[in-house]
């Protein structure tokens, strides 16, 4: 096999989304696999909606998500430029040459008379599509229509007659008939390239072998293929994925959850959650395995394997995955995701020191295993930052027992020996507390946690004790004593 040279192109019309993440995940996998190159090029030729903030926010996101790539934009390469905006020369030099071989021709057809065409064609039940009109205009009809001040667009001329058969990589042979497809444009009035047009020139100069995309834009192959054709270029290998489509099988939209990867990031979920995530939309691994690496999956990627059905995006199935990473992650690492979402919380301050960030640890430490993504983190936090109130009905009645003074006295003799709490410091305080005192467990450990956080649920005390610190739960112990008795 030659080398294979695939691209991701989007337009910078808004942020990264999932289905587009997705494509430029399985490009990357199918080139990794098989050490071929990954090309990233932006598609900007929408002048109105195209920006240069969407441009960044996708190649971060790329970045975020750990792939990489070897030409394109902001690494450079020998093809450049990679935006299309910056290569409208290249795209009028092939233009000339497909006009001078006359599978181009003007067009000087008005929006309304395009309406007016469409239509008569469904009055009369034919197919919608363009007459063909300007097909065979003469060079003085031209002249005089452009004296009158239209500005042509261009249109490929498509042989009639011929079948297109494609071979794609997903979902096997793809026939289209050319009479249904009518003469399109290349080139709109006002110079800039369509994008059937655009892309054809771009994977030709760039040398991209297979071109791997979202179905929608199977119905773009057989104009291409004839654009490739038409200039005697080698047409590249291709594979449409499926869409990706909501629990209720519609198309995926706002409703199923959020559709940008910047959303996702933004709430906290961890890239290797994402990776696995989507690698699971439409591909399988062929075991039972449903947590792995990108490493892993690049090693076991194919097309083959590539379902042609569409994939449904479980929200739940993306949560559970992240709360795996989350628990599984170095506790450390977790911390310093937290922290952000602390910070805006009220709970920690602009600068973090070493003393605070060991409280983050243990936080995170105490909390995580409740997690399916960070920002979920301040849900859980509060009980170790914020003073408890006790006005709830059940701790009341648990801090009126008689046993609480002295339990409360016994662990506060023990607080202040300790030194330093560590989780099994703690455990072993603890456990030796009930016989000590000759009390039940639940009797000992059940005013402990309400003297501590307000509530009679929560965090097990052998993280509360060390997050909170030796003189802040005597503190807490002291005033929930003082709340009881007044």
């Amino acid at each position: 096999m030659s080398e294979i040279k695939v691209r991701f192109a989007p337009s910078p019309t808004g942020p990264l989304h999932i289905g587009g993440a997705r494509s430029a995940l399985f490009n990357w996998l199918f080139a990794r696999r098989y050490n071929g190159k990954v090309v990233v090029r932006i598609e900007d030729t929408d002048l109105e909606r195209s920006s240069r903030e969407s441009e960044s926010n996708i190649l971060s996101s790329l970045r975020w998500l750990g792939l990489d790539w070897d030409e394109g934009i902001s690494v450079g390469g020998p093809n450049g430029p990679y935006r299309q905006t910056e290569r409208l020369e290249l795209y009028k030099q092939y233009t000339e040459e497909l006009l001078a071989s006359g599978w181009v021709y003007r067009c000087y057809c008005s929006e309304e008379e395009l309406a007016t065409q469409r239509e008569a064609q469904m009055a009369a039940g034919e197919m919608v599509g363009y007459t063909g009109k300007c097909r065979d205009l003469f060079e003085e009809d031209c002249k005089r229509l452009e004296g009158e001040g239209r500005r042509p667009v261009l249109r490929f001329r498509v042989p009639q007659g011929k079948v297109l058969t494609i071979r794609d990589q997903v979902r096997g042979d793809v026939s289209f008939d050319c009479n249904g497809i009518g003469d399109f444009i290349i080139v709109k009035s006002d110079g800039i390239p369509t994008y059937n047009f655009a892309v054809v020139v771009d994977d030709y100069t760039m040398g991209i072998t297979h071109v791997v995309r979202a179905e929608e834009h199977l119905s773009n192959t057989p104009l291409q293929v004839l654009l490739f054709e038409a200039m005697g270029w080698p047409v590249p290998e291709f594979a449409h994925i499926s869409l990706i489509l909501g629990q209720d099988r519609s198309k995926m939209s706002k409703r199923h959850g959020a559709t940008s990867i910047q959303q996702y990031r933004d709430m906290g979920y961890l890239p290797e959650a994402m990776i696995n995530f989507l690698a699971l939309l439409g591909w399988s691994t062929g075991t039972e395995d449903e947590v792995f690496t990108l490493d892993q999956v690049k090693e076991s990627f194919s097309l083959e394997r590539v379902a042609k059905s569409p994939a449904v995006f479980d929200l739940e199935k993306l949560n559970w995955l992240n709360g795996y990473y989350i628990r599984h992650s170095p506790v450390e690492k977790i911390a310093e995701l937290a922290v952000p979402y602390l910070q805006q919380a009220g709970y920690l301050p602009e600068i973090v020191d070493d003393r605070l960030m060991e409280k983050v640890r243990l936080v995170t430490v105490a909390v995580r295993e409740y997690l399916e993504y960070m920002a979920q983190i301040v849900d859980y936090a509060g009980v170790f930052f914020d003073d408890p109130a006790y006005d709830d009905p059940e701790a009341k009645e648990v801090l009126s027992q008689e046993q609480v003074p002295v339990v409360f006295g016994a662990l506060r003799d023990k607080l202040t020996n300790a030194g330093t709490l560590d989780e099994a410091g703690v455990k072993a305080m603890l456990k030796k507390l009930p016989k000590e005192l000759g009390l039940g467990g639940k009797n000992v450990y059940q005013p402990l946690r309400v003297g501590l956080t307000g509530k009679t649920k929560g965090p097990e005390l052998y993280h509360l004790l060390p997050a909170l610190g030796g003189p802040k739960a005597t503190e807490r112990l002291e005033r929930a004593l003082a709340q009881a008795r007044g």
